[in-house]
């Protein structure tokens, strides 16, 4: 009985380190950013096989990424409080097993989607898990602007979804891309400030270095708030959803924008903590909002 618990403890701590590595939550946003944009782009009867292809392929490629990432940054992953517990910084999982099993996981990705969805799709894919890892990482350490950078590849999944469903890179393309880029922001920013010292101990050039007082990181906030409000409610405009989903998306943003404008004025950890739920309870909100209020 004791070495039945014994390995069933030690499959339950790699599955957790292994959850970890693919960064688990984060990989599932991913997911629900591609559902929305094949929701969003698909004519007729939805085709459940290229529906799950598409989550799948997006799935492994977005698995994959994280994994690389962790095995590049895992010597400054230890200098930071917040990821010093990671498997790689720590040993529980070695590097090279992590690099193999990230390369895996971002081509097998890639390729089902090109076999499954079409060639574009599968492009975007693949720019989204080389700008992530070769353009997004290395920047980090090198100029503030990463942020703005590593937003990019944030904000192509629902386009990823769009085009899988059938479509080109139209106006609504870019609107679902210009909503997860701006959404990314003020999420980030908020991350940024609450942990800018391990971010300072790793080396990570974030927004917030140098803005000891917070200044800039909160008008860039409440900048890009705005700026996203403004933004969510074009779909309603050119009318692909609905007028319910104008006012839905407008007393969204406008509460969104108030956590950032609190933030602003009383520029400390729990004002930041407050934004970043914010833009968590926010963004699947307007995302299934827009879903349910499409224009068929």
């Amino acid at each position: 009985m004791k070495a039945e618990s014994l390995q069933q403890n030690q499959a339950e701590s790699l599955l957790s380190d292994l959850s970890t590595l693919v960064k688990a939550r984060l990989s599932f946003l991913v997911l629900i950013t591609t559902l929305v944009g094949f929701l969003m782009g698909v004519q007729g009867p939805i085709d459940y096989l290229l529906l799950g292809g598409t989550l799948l392929g997006t799935a492994l490629s977005a698995c994959g990424a994280a994994a690389l990432n962790q095995w590049w940054e895992r010597e400054l992953d230890a200098k930071m409080k917040r990821t010093s517990n990671r498997p790689l910084p720590t040993g529980r999982l070695h590097a090279q097993d992590a690099l193999y099993l990230g390369i895996f996981l971002s081509v097998a990705g890639v390729v089902l989607l090109a076999v499954i969805t079409n060639f574009l799709t599968s492009f975007l894919a693949a720019l989204t898990v080389g700008s992530y890892l070769f353009v997004y990482t290395p920047l980090k350490r090198l100029t503030s602007l990463n942020t703005i950078v590593g937003a990019i590849p944030g904000a192509i999944p629902p386009v990823i979804g769009w085009t899988a469903a059938g479509n080109g890179l139209t106006l609504e393309a870019w609107l679902l891309f210009a909503i997860l880029f701006l959404w990314q922001m003020p999420h980030f920013l908020a991350i940024a400030w609450m942990y800018r010292d391990d971010y300072a101990a790793a080396g990570f050039r974030m927004l917030t270095i140098g803005d000891d007082e917070g200044i800039s990181t909160a008008r860039q906030a409440v900048m890009y708030s705005l700026a996203l409000l403004a933004t969510s409610l074009l779909p309603g405009l050119i009318r692909v959803n609905s007028p319910v989903y104008f006012f839905g998306a407008f007393i969204l943003g406008v509460a969104f924008s108030a956590f950032a404008v609190r933030f602003s004025l009383a520029r400390n950890r729990g004002t930041a903590r407050l934004l970043f739920f914010a833009s968590i309870l926010y963004l699947p909100l307007l995302l299934g909002l827009m879903v349910l209020t499409r224009i068929w």
